[in-house]
């Protein structure tokens, strides 16, 4: 059965003013769970957003969901179907962790009906229903991370974009994190995945793309990249000097984080 991309970028420029951070970018994305590496400044947080819809394209195109995005009409019409972690988000401190989710389902305009439960799930699903009345302001980080991934969650996004999203977790709760984007990924959602946790990439996803100075320098699966590993390439796992070999021994694989 052919599948279509979830998302598809034609010869992208993104940066920020007069710097080009990504320059005649394709790159398509399939439902699934795809995990993007890449040293510091590679442009990861910069496809993020271009994604996520919040930094329109410089030039070239986005499609998501089979349609062009071209436009603030376009915008308003994808955006509820994107959950979308960036790195440090937003909230308001005094809002209890329920609030917070249930302001994000707003956000994305699930139904007042089902936000309710929505909600629920989404908090059940990272381990946070006996929490949903603190205060966001105390929640530690691995706590702060995990309500942020409810956020992100909400209401069954048709994409969804995580950036780091295991800093804090402890071994278990990354486990616990890989179930839940594979049930996703099962459920029809193409789940894109920023970590410098190598090792959480061979485990969940189903494609690797590793990211060098706005540019694809690899698409594969894991088990292909962890094939391109050579003996004098650093790192403690084939996974690992295979990334860095295709770095050619640039940055390191704690760079991958950003």
């Amino acid at each position: 059965m052919t599948t279509h991309p979830v998302a598809r970028l034609t010869a992208l420029t993104q940066g920020y003013g007069g710097r080009r951070i990504i320059e005649d970018l394709d790159l398509s994305i399939q439902p699934g769970v795809t995990g993007l590496l890449g040293p510091n400044g590679a442009g990861k947080t910069t496809l993020f957003r271009t994604l996520a819809t919040i930094a329109p394209p410089q030039s070239g195109s986005l499609e998501l969901f089979g349609e062009a995005v071209a436009g603030e009409r376009d915008v308003r019409q994808v955006r509820p179907r994107i959950g979308y972690l960036p790195q440090d988000f937003g909230y308001y401190p005094a809002f209890s962790v329920t609030d917070f989710v249930r302001y994000c389902a707003w956000l994305r305009e699930v139904p007042s009906k089902e936000a309710e439960s929505a909600t629920e799930q989404a908090l059940a699903a990272v381990g946070l229903t006996d929490r949903g009345r603190d205060r966001m302001k105390t929640l530690s980080g691995g706590m702060l991370r995990r309500a942020g991934i409810a956020a992100a969650i909400v209401g069954s996004p048709s994409l969804l974009l995580l950036d780091e999203p295991t800093v804090g977790l402890d071994p278990a709760q990354r486990l616990d994190f890989r179930d839940l984007i594979r049930s996703l990924a099962r459920a029809g959602a193409a789940v894109v995945l920023s970590t410098h946790l190598v090792e959480d990439v061979g485990a969940a996803c189903d494609a690797v793309l590793v990211l060098s100075d706005g540019q694809v320098v690899h698409s594969g699966t894991p088990q292909e990249l962890a094939a391109l590993s050579t003996p004098k390439a650093p790192g403690d796992s084939p996974l690992e000097r295979g990334y860095m070999a295709v770095l050619g021994g640039r940055g390191t694989t704690e760079g991958a984080a950003c």
